[in-house]
């Protein structure tokens, strides 16, 4: 019988889909290299209609499976390796009949009650990896074909049939078209996570463009670790103090005192004491803190909440483990939109002000005129600007009069544009710019930026790297021929050195060639 017991709600019981096609196996090509993954936004309801397609929300690991070559990796949603965590999974997707394929996906582990567990997965990941399993929502690309801009469903189509039939192992995630708030208040009911929803015919996008939405069952997300306070009794400690990334700086967000056995304390108590120090991590109200033991802010845990007072303070928390996929300068708080109010995927309910406003005298280019091209090319450009942190140079009156650098900010720029806290060479932390979708990408025109400069890392991880630039500049008397001949050379060494490139045009005569890496 599947570890889907049979007694919990499960998606195939909605479903009417047709048998599976037939798999095919054929020679080998090197695995897929990471490509950014697409992110879900959290709203308040399930949309409705049959545009939209609905999946169950799983408490694991987001991982991208990588096959080719006869072997198989696993990387985080950052990029980070992780093969070596998932040995069982790497084992069976190896074995897939196709030439490559990169599959989004999600590692977890099923518990007694037939749920998702992360709090079992973290134990797993520390002892039994055999007993984690791949649920399979997902497919980039397959035998050397780039399928992101197919539609999901002729995706989900090709990826069920290149996977096993009755593998306990590697699982097809599946899905039913309409009828999703009956699907959330069945989930809810059996106390599982939630419910994924995806518009049917959208492309892959690698950010968060409004084509995925999730739905929670019971409020929950990473908080960062600033302390803890003692206790009087026989434990390790009374509760783990908790922070939270705010406008730029990590502010205080309550603490948690359940939701741990005497094990995991052990375990945490020793994590945390390393990185104890004597000033105080975060501002608090003394009596919350009375003789906290305050950490530097290293460490995040998954925490389950009912909701945040008014005073930014979590009721009723409850710790679910500690998370290593993410980084404590990327932990925001997530907040729910109103599904009535979303715009349309890869869209902007941005207004822009002072359209006819000239910003390129040379060129008689407007502000509007500049609005309206980042809006079209938003979808392709954020996979590639987007969760990282970002440099902008910003001419508010136009290129004619004062233009000026900005690469952090206190808040001036509003909530669609967000902050990661990055630490200077100095010791001290600034707040960074960074945008995850079109609303913060037009803000940032809005507020008069013409050049977007984004980081070679993402906001999950700065000091790991996920590509490589060459920036050809011709001098004064060369032209473009030139420098298209110097690109061509210098892919052609990077090829030798195993590094695949592309390029891409920057001005009138300049080209970057770019080699994605594998953050390490």
């Amino acid at each position: 019988m599947s570890k889907l017991a049979s007694h919990r709600p499960t998606i195939e019981a909605f479903s009417t889909r047709p048998a599976r096609p037939a798999s095919r196996g054929a020679a080998h090509l090197p695995p897929p290299a990471f490509r950014p993954v697409q992110l879900a936004k959290l709203v308040d309801r399930v949309p409705a209609g049959d545009r939209w397609i609905h999946e169950m929300k799983y408490d694991g690991y987001r991982i991208l499976v990588a096959v080719g070559g006869g072997e198989a990796r696993a990387y985080t949603r950052s990029g980070l390796d992780w093969s070596g965590r998932f040995p069982s999974i790497l084992s069976e997707a190896g074995k897939l009949k196709v030439r490559s394929a990169l599959i989004d996906g999600e590692a977890v582990v099923i518990d007694a009650q037939g749920r998702s567990s992360f709090q079992a997965l973290q134990n797993a990941l520390k002892g039994d990896p055999a007993s984690i399993d791949f649920y399979a929502f997902d497919l980039l690309q397959l035998d050397g074909e780039d399928l992101t801009r197919l539609p999901l469903l002729e995706r989900k189509a090709k990826l069920e049939g290149i996977l096993p039939a009755k593998n306990p192992i590697l699982r097809y995630c599946d899905h039913i078209q309409g009828r999703g708030e009956e699907l959330l208040n069945r989930f809810c009911d059996a106390g599982l996570e939630g419910v994924i929803s995806k518009l049917a015919d959208s492309d892959y996008v690698g950010a968060r463009d409004g084509s995925w939405l999730k739905i929670k069952c019971i409020k929950r997300q990473e908080f960062v670790l600033v302390g803890w306070t003692p206790s009087d009794k026989d434990r390790a400690f009374r509760s783990l103090i908790l922070g939270i990334h705010d406008g730029g700086k990590l502010r205080f967000a309550g603490k948690v005192g359940t939701g741990f056995d005497t094990a995991e304390m052990a375990r945490l108590m020793k994590t945390m004491a390393p990185l104890e120090q004597s000033a105080a991590t975060v501002e608090a109200p003394r009596a919350e803190v009375r003789g906290a033991h305050w950490i530097r802010p290293k460490l995040v845990a998954e925490i389950a909440y009912t909701e945040m007072t008014n005073e930014g303070t979590l009721r009723h928390p409850s710790y679910l483990g500690l998370r290593e996929d993410k980084k404590p300068e990327a932990v925001a708080l997530e907040t729910e939109r109103h599904t009535a109010t979303l715009p349309a995927p890869a869209t902007s309910t941005i207004a822009i002000s002072n359209r006819g406003r000239v910003i390129y005298p040379e060129s008689n280019i407007t502000k509007g005129q500049l609005a309206d091209h980042y809006a079209a090319v938003a979808e392709i450009m954020l996979p590639w600007v987007g969760s990282r942190p970002i440099s902008l140079v910003r001419c508010p009156q136009g290129r004619a009069k004062k233009c000026f650098f900005q690469k952090h900010d206190a808040g001036s720029f509003g909530d669609k544009v967000h902050h990661v806290g990055i630490t200077e060479k100095d010791g001290h932390e600034e707040p960074y710019l960074y945008v995850d979708d079109a609303d913060g990408l037009m803000t940032c025109v809005q507020m008069g930026t013409i050049e977007l400069h984004g980081w070679g890392a993402r906001i999950e991880d700065v000091e790991k790297a996920d590509r490589l630039v060459f920036d050809l500049d011709p001098d004064e008397g060369l032209d473009f021929e030139a420098v298209r001949a110097a690109a061509f050379q210098f892919r052609d060494i990077l090829k030798s050195l195993g590094l695949t490139t592309f390029p891409m045009l920057t001005g009138g005569k300049g080209v970057h060639v770019i080699a994605p890496l594998t953050p390490q």
